[in-house]
């Protein structure tokens, strides 16, 4: 939470979120409802826009899924572990800034070392909502996705859940954008409901109605005391983020007089960034400048494993 901007309240508590699906065989989930552990944090991205975070929670992981042919079978084996859900608001103003977005959300993970967000793996799943509404300046055929006050958004919205990679995000936001358009032309409303991206037809498929928060029947967790915080202990886990990448990218360009390009690229991985300043200190002692370290590891792509900094 920290590390995204957040506020941090000094009161949070978990809730049971009740439903029935069957990734959820005991018909409740643990999540967080009305006292997420950080609120209203930000990501810049690189064209300066901001986007804004409402919440940061954590809830326990469902089974999953796996439609095969005419059957849907359940793996249990990830139910209950805990999970961080990240939620924006809405203010993407295209498929870029969505990806950008998540690609510095990794960055971010990673370097705090909490997770290897490898989606691969399911250590990192993608869940854009997305709905459509017309812009009152533009023709009455038109649509408009682009970002808009929370009191103008529309009266429904579609989930793709479960996506794991940048590249299917990507597509699926623009497969929605093109469903729902023609949905609006016809006069009608899209259907408020979760979707999934079938990666062979480059389509997303109906999975359930979505349903409101007030039929999920919250109420306390009752096996799990609510948490408080001390000004005190908030500010020692501060100390211990370290340099962020932007921080590093920014400090980079500065201490090394390296390019906002070349320190960006430094700067992707903590490994990286960390045998990159290691080089510099060696090799300031045979007069090689950063720069030429910065080039050296940059078009060789050195093998950072395998290759010690004394020996580029």
């Amino acid at each position: 939470g920290l590390a995204l901007n957040c506020e941090i309240p000094l009161f949070s508590k978990f809730d049971r979120k009740n439903y029935f699906y069957p990734d959820l065989p005991k018909g409740y989930q643990i999540s967080q409802y009305d006292k997420p552990f950080a609120i209203n944090g930000s990501i810049l991205l690189s064209n300066k826009k901001t986007i804004q975070i409402r919440r940061v929670h954590m809830e326990e992981d469902t089974g999953k899924l796996i439609h095969e042919a005419n059957a849907t079978l359940i793996d249990f084996n990830r139910s209950g572990v805990p999970l961080v859900e990240i939620v924006t608001e809405p203010d993407f103003n295209s498929t870029q800034d969505v990806v950008e977005y998540l690609k510095k959300l990794q960055q971010i993970v990673r370097y705090l070392d909490v997770s290897n967000a490898d989606m691969e793996k399911g250590d990192m799943r993608l869940e854009p909502n997305i709905s459509l509404r017309r812009h009152p300046e533009r023709s009455e055929g038109s649509r408009d996705s682009s970002a808009t006050p929370q009191n103008d958004i529309p009266g429904y919205k579609v989930e793709v859940k479960n996506i794991n990679s940048f590249r299917f995000v990507e597509k699926a936001i623009t497969f929605e954008i093109n469903r729902q358009a023609e949905i609006l032309d016809k006069g009608e409303t899209p259907t408020q409901q979760t979707r999934g991206w079938d990666s062979k037809k480059q389509k997303t498929v109906s999975q359930r109605s979505k349903e409101e928060a007030h039929d999920y029947r919250y109420f306390p967790e009752p096996d799990i005391p609510p948490i408080r915080w001390t000004g005190n202990q908030i500010a020692k886990i501060k100390d211990q983020i370290g340099e962020l990448p932007d921080e590093k990218q920014e400090r980079f360009q500065k201490e090394f007089d390296l390019s906002s390009y070349d320190a960006e690229i430094l700067t992707r991985e903590k490994d990286m960034a960390n045998y990159f300043e290691e080089a510099v200190r060696v090799g300031s002692n045979q007069n090689v400048s950063a720069k030429r370290i910065a080039n050296w590891i940059i078009n060789k792509k050195a093998d950072i494993e395998t290759v010690l900094p004394a020996e580029l």
